[in-house]
């Protein structure tokens, strides 16, 4: 791998694909190696070339995060420091401490407060009301009310944490990212488990949108430091996985273009003057027609590299703008990419509609296809046998838990 002296120096915090694709797209554009802060020595960060990953288990406490920032600011105080976190509980952990970084550190993020409201999923169905964005049809289950909740639909109904980074906190046998709930009995059994487990916040009760995989969308913003937008990239979602604990990641992205929703996106961050990387999840109702938002992540998703593949690559916004001073312009994606983790084989034998699949295979005919985890030159032998192994077993998991 080649290497060039930057100005700057990038931190990251998370193990997953997200730091990975990340960390490739600093390096990619900039030449740059990054410097990656998760808890444990495991995921595509660990044995890369393009990543001196550091694995500890506080780093998501309070105290030692804020130390951890503060002491790699002063070992790299010729440079700027660029703070990029890859899951909510850091990107949070950024927001609330931003103040107290030194002058070096870059924290692209809004205020705390906004952050934390943002993050409770009612407080983003009440923001949809007000700027008239569609959502699905939603009722909030409080700490405390009865389990023998009454519906105003028909089962299945999906059940999601409204704070999730509480719900990770108390884990239990059985437990799962989205719960697809096929009866009262099992909504009443669902919800005891997860309060009985110490979750004490509230839970989501929405009416199931009818379609598969297909029917997803996830669309990615930046907005600068005045709070204009000035990056947008829609995907469309042509499979998830559906193991339990990944149940909702995307598996399989295709670049599109819908001007309409975009705009009511972007609408909307403008007039919270919202700054950074914002990720939506999106789903089409074919029943009326309409594109309704799921939910707000304060950060770019753990696909973001749909983007950099796309051509925006992601880690330039950050450059350009905090560390050259640069004015962006308003750049939307438009042409058609796709964006895999999983063997061309699952994606032909699990994508249904046949304009889908037709979409994929010209696409990798054509060569307009990346995988965010197998960069060239980033062969570690350790680092390709793991990857690859992660990679073939998608035809196992699609097996068992894929309903055809």
């Amino acid at each position: 791998m080649k290497f060039r002296e930057q100005p700057f120096v990038p931190m990251i915090f998370g193990g997953d694909i997200n730091t990975y694709s990340v960390a490739r797209a600093f390096y990619e554009e900039y030449g740059v190696k990054c410097h990656t802060f998760g808890k444990y020595p495991t995921g595509p960060s660990k044995d890369s070339f393009i990543i001196d990953y550091t694995a500890d288990e506080r780093i998501d406490r309070d105290e030692y995060f804020l130390f951890t920032v503060r002491d790699f600011c002063r070992k790299h105080q010729d440079k700027k420091v660029i703070l990029v976190g890859c899951g909510d509980s850091y990107v949070a952990l950024i927001a609330k401490h931003k103040k107290e970084f030194p002058e070096n550190a870059i924290a692209a993020y809004i205020d705390f407060e906004l952050m934390d409201s943002l993050q409770q999923k009612e407080r983003f169905y009440a923001l949809c009301d007000e700027y008239g964005i569609d959502h699905p049809a939603t009722h909030v289950f409080k700490c405390g009310d009865s389990y023998d909740v009454k519906l105003p639909w028909e089962f299945p109904v999906v059940l999601k944490p409204s704070d999730c980074i509480g719900y990770w906190e108390h884990p239990f046998e059985g437990q799962e990212k989205v719960y697809i709930i096929q009866s009262q009995e099992e909504l009443q059994s669902v919800l005891k488990q997860i309060y009985d487990a110490g979750y004490d916040d509230d839970m989501i009760i929405q009416d199931m949108i009818p379609g598969n995989d297909e029917y997803m969308r996830v669309l990615t913003c930046y907005s600068d430091h005045n709070a204009q937008v000035k990056m947008m990239c829609l995907g469309h979602v042509l499979l998830e996985e559906h193991t339990p604990l990944g149940k909702g990641n995307h598996a399989l992205i295709i670049t599109e273009y819908e001007e309409e929703l975009m705009m009511q996106a972007k609408k909307l961050l403008e007039a919270l003057h919202y700054v950074g990387f914002s990720n939506f999840d999106i789903k089409y109702d074919s029943r009326d027609g309409k594109f309704k938002f799921f939910e707000i992540n304060t950060r770019q998703g753990r696909s973001n590299y749909y983007v950099t593949g796309s051509g925006f690559n992601i880690a330039k916004y950050l450059v350009e703008e905090y560390v050259y001073g640069r004015e962006l312009p308003f750049e939307a994606a438009r042409e058609e990419h796709l964006w895999t983790v999983v063997p061309k084989g699952v994606a032909r034998t699990y994508v249904r509609e046949p304009q889908n699949r037709e979409k994929v295979e010209r696409l990798y005919k054509e060569g307009k296809v990346v995988n965010p985890i197998f960069m060239k030159g980033d062969n570690h032998p350790r680092r390709y046998a793991h990857m690859m192994k992660n990679y073939l077993e998608h035809y196992g998991k699609f097996k068992k838990y894929y309903n055809l």
